[in-house]
């Protein structure tokens, strides 16, 4: 049964029930080139899209307010699942946050040769990620601790294991990177 109304009316009725929509916030241009650096090339031409795990992994930096000060969060995202496969805080947009962030990647994934990492160009890499609407923008944040700990618990408890997304056909990244383990497990398997 398909129901049709106005935006207006969504809007006017959810007013009324005290509900508000999230949407991205404005970049803010965290974003700050090294002019003295060359850039690299790059190799996925703005295609973001991989055939297995561990062959293109993206990586971002944000920032996030709190009455303490500023959160950085530097994130490694496997491309082929969407998974979060690295990820650091700390309270300055360092290269030592995103190394971290990189070698924690590594460490849990153990990729072979040809992985692609694709960043900006920034002297750190920056832009908006999936957390900013869904956690940060609906909330604010009185301690760094308290903001770190609720990124672990989304990042580690929600999103990896039951974020559905639906590029996945709406798998959560674990569950995605479980079928098509198992999938590709069954193929060997009946070809031997």
């Amino acid at each position: 049964m398909l129901i049709r109304c106005s935006r207006k009316r969504v809007a006017r009725l959810m007013k009324a029930v005290g509900l508000y929509g999230v949407h991205r916030r404005r970049i803010h241009g965290t974003t700050r080139r090294d002019l003295r650096a060359t850039p690299s090339d790059d190799l996925v031409k703005r295609q973001f899209v991989s055939e297995a795990l561990d062959r293109l992994w993206v990586a971002d930096i944000t920032e996030h307010p709190t009455a303490e000060g500023k959160l950085y969060l530097a994130s490694v995202i496997d491309v082929f699942s969407r998974k979060v496969v690295g990820w650091a805080m700390g309270e300055a947009a360092t290269a030592e946050l995103v190394v971290d962030a990189v070698n924690m990647a590594v460490r849990n994934r153990k990729p072979d040769s040809g992985l692609i990492h694709h960043s900006d160009h920034g002297c750190q890499y920056t832009s908006i990620t999936f957390l900013q609407t869904e956690l940060l923008d609906r909330n604010t944040w009185l301690t760094r601790r308290s903001l770190s700990s609720a990124i672990f618990d989304y990042i580690e408890v929600f999103y990896n294991r039951r974020r559905r997304h639906s590029a996945l056909g709406y798998m959560s990244p674990m569950e995605y990177e479980a079928a098509r383990s198992e999938r590709a497990a069954s193929k060997t398997h009946s070809a031997a």
